[in-house]
């Protein structure tokens, strides 16, 4: 019991993980505003706005930064975490991302139909302004709550 209280004390877990949870949470709102559907599968896939990827770690470094101060190697490693998470998010997996559209429509387009089981996921990666905005809300999350 005492493992369990100290993980649900310990600011540095569960400040990003109520990111997280609130950024997965605005993608299944989004898709209600927008198509006019309720999709609870958005709370658990990747890509959509805002990042929650990046909500996530960014929260984890304003919370390290918070409690350990800015100067801190802890918050200079959560840091330089963030960096990677955001660039992969916006980047690697982004182009991913549009590699399988074309994909897709190359496969699904033609008479000769290549065996695939499914289509691939376009949706891995995220614009620059969905990284920012999940960034953004793990800084407020992190300052506000950590």
């Amino acid at each position: 019991m005492d493992l369990v209280n100290g993980i649900l004390s310990n600011k540095t877990i569960t400040v990003p993980v109520f990111a997280w949870f609130i950024a997965q949470l605005i993608k299944v709102f989004n898709v209600i505003l927008v198509e006019k559907k309720l999709d609870f599968t958005k709370f658990i896939s990747s890509g959509g706005m805002p990042s929650a990827h990046s909500s996530f770690i960014v929260c984890l470094s304003s919370v390290v930064g918070k409690t350990r101060g800015v100067e801190s190697v802890e918050f200079g490693i959560t840091l330089a975490v963030a960096f990677i998470v955001m660039y992969d998010a916006a980047g690697v997996r982004r182009a991913a991302g549009k590699q399988a559209k074309v994909l897709n429509q190359l496969i699904f387009s033609t008479d000769k139909k290549a065996h695939l089981d499914e289509k691939l996921k376009e949706l891995l990666g995220h614009s620059p302004f969905e990284v920012f905005m999940g960034a953004l809300l793990g800084i407020v999350l992190g300052v506000g709550l950590g």
